[in-house]
């Protein structure tokens, strides 16, 4: 008997529209054969359903199920693919937990902590596993000193909210006067901004995956950005950056990225994808962050990493959800 399987597409935040080519794209790569695949739309209170059948019929929040045609649908395993809020920071995960339905990646805690940045550095500081960038945070209505924060972290900063992604709201902060304004345009994306010190280098990603009897490390990616960072252009235009495959370093310098991720991986208690973003200096990486719901449409780099490595996007996908099934 065929499962049913719910991905979770759009969210609360200005990934909406990312999050959506993802579901799509993972939808589009599971075997129908062996699953009966339902794009949820889930924006604040509005959960309907997107497939073309039953297009705008209503979950029911009490068990996340629908009816149709007086026939009731529950599901077997959930694959969330919004990022930003209510995925990315765990909100949704304790939802599911609670009804004790299976989902595949990050948990409540690990989601929550990886989510705001700040809170995340510091956790990773503290565990000595890797440098990390000195940080400071912002939280509105409190008051600060540009002056002093940057007395602190130098010039250039980056000021960025402390939960968000696809570096909306990040600026690259060259002068002094132009601190408050990046935080302002911080505070449009989080409650709490993070002002932290630039360090330069190359800019490498490593993504890897675990079920319950495979680990798997996938290939690094550069970055090499043609605007001031990787921002939203650079990340969804090709004109604006350079995704090199796999990232020109030694071997042993793979090897060690790789080593640092499972190592975060595991600190962070992550589950499912994950990718890390590092910057490598004078053959030295300090963490940037960990991403647990990473971007999946077909031109993004997680996918981007399975397919260098000879890995199916859709197998991957699917072993997650058996070996949440099995669990």
């Amino acid at each position: 008997m065929k499962k049913n399987i719910a991905i979770l597409a759009g969210g609360d935040s200005s990934e909406f529209a990312v999050s959506l080519k993802s579901a799509n794209a993972v939808a589009n790569q599971l075997d129908k054969s062996k699953y009966n695949v339902f794009l949820v739309h889930i924006k604040g209170g509005e959960w309907t359903l997107m497939n073309d059948l039953n297009c705008g019929l209503i979950i029911n929040k009490h068990d996340f199920s629908f009816q149709d045609n007086g026939q009731k649908t529950q599901f077997d395993c959930i694959v969330p693919m919004i990022h930003g809020a209510p995925a990315e920071d765990g909100k949704i995960q304790g939802y599911f937990d609670m009804l004790g339905i299976p989902y595949i990646g990050s948990g409540v805690m690990a989601s929550a902590l990886t989510f705001n940045k700040f809170y995340c550095n510091n956790f990773v500081r503290e565990s000595g596993i890797i440098k990390i960038a000195d940080s400071v945070i912002i939280r509105k209505n409190q008051s600060y000193s540009p002056e002093k924060i940057i007395e602190r972290i130098g010039l250039p900063c980056f000021v960025k909210p402390s939960a968000g992604g696809s570096s909306f709201g990040v600026s690259k902060v060259k002068r002094i006067e132009d601190f408050r304004s990046a935080v302002e345009s911080a505070f449009y994306e989080s409650e709490e901004v993070v002002a932290e010190a630039f360090i330069e280098g190359q800019e490498i990603q490593c993504g890897m995956y675990k079920t319950a009897d495979q680990s798997v490390r996938l290939p690094l990616v550069e970055i090499v950005s043609k605007n001031e960072f990787f921002d939203y252009q650079a990340k969804y235009d090709p004109k604006f950056s350079e995704e090199i495959i796999p990232a020109r370093i030694s071997d042993e310098l793979t090897k060690t990225c790789q080593d640092l991720t499972e190592k975060l991986y595991n600190a962070l208690n992550l589950k499912g994808i994950a990718r890390m973003d590092f910057i490598l200096k004078d053959h030295e990486f300090w963490f940037l962050e960990a991403n647990t719901i990473p971007g999946m449409t077909n031109e993004s780099l997680v996918p981007q990493m399975l397919r260098k490595a000879g890995l199916g996007f859709g197998e991957t996908i699917e072993k997650l959800i058996e070996d949440r099934l099995k669990a």
